[in-house]
């Protein structure tokens, strides 16, 4: 859903230091800023006059850079636990995803020919790939959840919402501020920024944070720590107000993280279809082979291939406004790179089964916007645009077998197994040089070009009721290669009938185009200057992608599938209603909102069970539904107290999906189109394929809630306070495979974060402890590739403390 004011808002608002569907922020960050919220109000100047927040008609939620910092929240991962409607999900930086409403991105491994529906921006531009969105945010003065499609105002059209960062803004008054914190795992994090003048007309902004952590997981082969952090931002911005009614800003930024994750290792085991002496245990025992604990949260592992996640992001842009009196021209000029280079155990177990699965990728994209908008002079307020964004991915993927893989992936027929595995036999299964060094070598190219007009009007019909419809006009183009060329332990490239089923030769070239047309409406009216009320209906696209992660063989297995090269385009049906409201002097603050969105063509990343696509492909879901409702609520009773509950109900289901891959318990087996029989039940059938129509997409809680706040007392007299600071949130359990099994359900669990400290003036100390309880749970659960039965986990951070020391001159 989309306002008039939807994206320009999130992109531009100035405002304060407050969570707009939240709590507010401590009273004593800035003198100004606590009699904001004292009294509940949140000001942004989006179309050049002052505007409150709660009278704009989207569900949208802005949180304040002292929150951030307060509260420990530097990175998007972070940053979900105080937001019920936001899902961060990562195995690695790569492979992330950021949903919202149980919407955005499948679940699984990236496939870099799909889209996001999550648009993520920082200082209004468009970053074209989550995984550099993994940065830790440096010089952030706020960050704004935008629920629910957007498109019709400016920028790339995004089905599930936006995320938007806006950093700290050049200033002509001289300001400094610094900050230094240090916890257990040897944390140390270091934030510091620096404005002012350079003359009458030209001010400078530099900023820089840098951070590194032990890691939290011990791996026995290499006798090192995993999932440590070591990352490094800076960012520069100049500021050239060339006139009363022009100003330019240039801005660049580099940032770079090495931080020795991330892994999944143990977790449990599960039955499949696949023979017992098939099965995990059984072929664990013909190697001798134990994990170091069958515990995950010991937090132990023995992976025996080397671990990374380093990557590089940085750009620049130019932001230009000027002010034409009626309206403001806007101009968005912008260049970016993202450079990735991981390593991977892929296996997850300390066995040379596949000792190399990563491709390392190199992204840049360009983008072009320019948006016209009125200055609100008049009952009708316009936005009109066009946008430009072209994108290249280069990715240079690899998969190397190692010697257990032979008899870990193929079936050894009537061999028997003992202790001494299949040392005397002459299957293939039984000879290590089979699958031992057979590589598969990708070469990887995407060519993405995407443009766009659009336009939004607001029209006060009568006082109080603004009618508000917009329209979008899209083309995508994207083109891509995939070659794999995979050669023996020997260097050969001429392949048995098992090699070419495990890694198999593959050529393509994939293309996509169209065009489509999306829009909406919102109604909304002002009841009373404190109760605002809204109905919006959105009709959005998610442009249609190419597979480039490798394709299926098809049913005669002579190659591949080449009518699984393109998936087509999601189409989106928003319905939402909101009623946002104030009482008791602005004190106490309640917003909801209902939503119903039904998704035709859903973009799903399916596996279905060939080794030759371990890393999956995408397909198209026929239908599925997420629906739900959301509350937020604030309260300040006094300067000394203040508290928030948010909430969040989402319903989201497969409602036609009869194509979808089979869940792990029903792997493995004898490929079968009639019934399978039982689940989990070794040496049955295996279905092609399986409904799940009416189950629950993976990684949703069906509730999900935040809650705390802050109480302080003065001490010492001329503004001095301590303050003790609680933030918590619950999440109930979700499905962390793309089909849901009974083996990948994780279990629902509740975090708690405590602070305490002394601030005064531009001062401030305070010790704090996250996760207090050291609250056991998964961030992921997944299948070891080949229908083992093996489940492996990420586990979430353990109890971490720290002291924080902040200074502003």
């Amino acid at each position: 859903m989309s306002t008039t004011l939807s994206l320009l808002l999130a992109l531009q608002a100035a405002a304060g230091t407050t969570t707009t569907d939240q709590a507010a922020a401590p009273l004593a960050d800035a003198a100004p800023a606590a009699e904001q919220q004292g009294s509940g109000d949140v000001v942004v100047t989006a179309r050049r006059r002052e505007e409150r927040v709660q009278e704009v008609p989207i569900a949208i939620s802005v949180i304040g850079g002292a929150e951030i910092e307060r509260t420990g929240a530097f990175n998007v991962n972070r940053l979900q636990q105080q937001q019920p409607s936001l899902q961060f999900y990562s195995s690695n930086p790569r492979n992330s995803a950021i949903n919202i409403r149980g919407l955005g991105a499948p679940f699984g491994l990236t496939n870099d020919g799909i889209e996001q529906g999550v648009g993520f921006y920082v200082d209004q531009v468009y970053i074209g790939r989550i995984g550099a969105s993994t940065f830790d945010f440096v010089d952030v003065a706020q960050v704004e959840v935008l629920r629910g499609p957007q498109g019709t105002l400016y920028g790339k059209n995004t089905t599930a919402g936006a995320l938007n960062i806006t950093t700290r803004p050049p200033s002509f008054t001289p300001e400094a501020r610094v900050e230094l914190s240090g916890g257990n795992y040897d944390f140390v994090q270091a934030k510091a920024s620096a404005s002012g003048p350079l003359s009458d007309n030209l001010a400078v902004r530099l900023s820089t944070s840098a951070t590194t952590r032990d890691g939290t997981i011990y791996n026995v082969a290499s006798d090192e720590h995993l999932h440590r952090q070591r990352n490094l931002g800076v960012r520069g911005q100049l500021l050239w107000k060339a006139s009363d009614a022009i100003d330019l800003t240039l801005s660049g930024d580099f940032n770079v993280q090495s931080p020795n994750c991330c892994v999944q290792y143990y977790a449990r085991v599960g039955r499949t279809q696949r023979p017992l002496n098939r099965q995990y245990d059984a072929l664990a025992a013909a190697f001798g082979y134990s994990p170091p604990s069958k515990n995950p949260f010991d937090r132990v592992t023995d992976l025996d291939a080397s671990i990374n996640s380093r990557q590089e992001i940085g750009g620049a842009s130019l932001v230009a406004n000027w002010d034409l009196g009626p309206a403001t021209l806007t101009s968005v000029s912008a260049w970016r790179y993202w450079d990735w280079q991981p390593q991977n155990d892929r296996d997850f177990i300390g066995l040379p089964i596949t000792t190399v699965s990563q491709n390392p990728s190199q992204q840049k994209q360009v983008s072009q916007e320019l948006r016209l908008a009125s200055n609100g002079a008049n009952r009708l307020d316009y936005t009109v645009g066009a946008f430009f964004f072209h994108q290249t991915i280069d990715t240079q993927g690899s998969q190397v077998q190692g010697s257990a893989a032979s008899r870990y992936l193929l079936n050894p027929g009537n061999v028997a197994v003992g202790a001494s595995g299949c040392a005397t036999a002459t299957a293939n299964a039984c000879n290590p040089a089979v699958l031992n060094g057979l590589t598969s070598t990708n070469t990887i190219s995407f060519d993405n070009t995407s443009f766009a007009v659009f336009g939004k009007v607001n029209y006060e019909l009568f006082e109080g009721f603004h009618i508000q419809p917009g329209l979008r006009v899209n083309y995508d183009k994207k083109s891509g290669s995939y070659v794999s060329v995979v050669t023996t332990g020997s260097g050969s490239t001429t392949l048995n009938a098992d090699q070419a089923a495990t890694l198999a030769p593959q050529s393509y070239a994939p293309k996509f185009s169209d065009w489509n047309v999306s829009g909406d409406i919102t109604l909304s009216y002002d009841f009373s200057s404190d109760i605002h009320g809204y109905a919006t209906y959105a009709k959005s696209f998610k442009s249609g992608g190419i597979n480039l992660s490798g394709l299926p063989l098809n049913a005669a297995g002579t190659g591949v599938d080449l009518t699984t090269q393109t998936v087509k385009p999601e189409k989106v049906d928003n319905y939402e209603i909101g009623l946002k409201t104030q009482f008791f002097d602005r004190r106490v603050t309640l917003n909801l909102a209902g939503f119903w969105t039904e998704v035709r063509d859903y973009q799903a990343t399916v596996n279905n069970g060939q080794l030759t696509v371990i890393r999956g492909y995408l397909a198209n879901a026929a239908k599925v539904r997420s629906r739900g409702f959301e509350f937020d609520s604030s309260f300040r009773p006094s300067r000394r107290l203040n508290f928030y509950v948010n909430g969040a109900y989402t319903d989201s289901t497969y409602e036609k999906f009869t194509n979808a891959p089979c869940p792990p318990e029903l792997s493995g087996g004898t490929v079968t189109t009639g019934t399978p029989g039982g689940a989990g039940a070794p040496g049955g059938l295996s279905p092609v394929a399986c409904d799940i129509s009416g189950q629950r997409l993976p990684g949703i809680s069906k509730w999900s809630l935040s809650y705390g706040g802050e109480y302080n007392l003065p001490v010492g007299g001329a503004g001095g306070e301590v303050y003790l600071g609680y933030d918590g949130n619950y999440r109930s359990r979700f499905s962390s495979n793309p089909s849901p099994s009974a083996y990948t359900w994780i279990n629902g669990y509740s975090l708690s974060n405590v602070r305490a400290g002394y601030r005064k003036d531009d001062f401030n100390v305070f010790g704090w402890v996250r996760n207090v309880f050291d609250q056991n749970y998964f961030e992921l659960l997944s299948t070891q590739s080949g229908s083992t039965g093996l489940i492996v986990g990420q586990p979430g951070d353990p109890r971490t403390y720290g002291l924080t020391i902040s200074k502003s001159f």
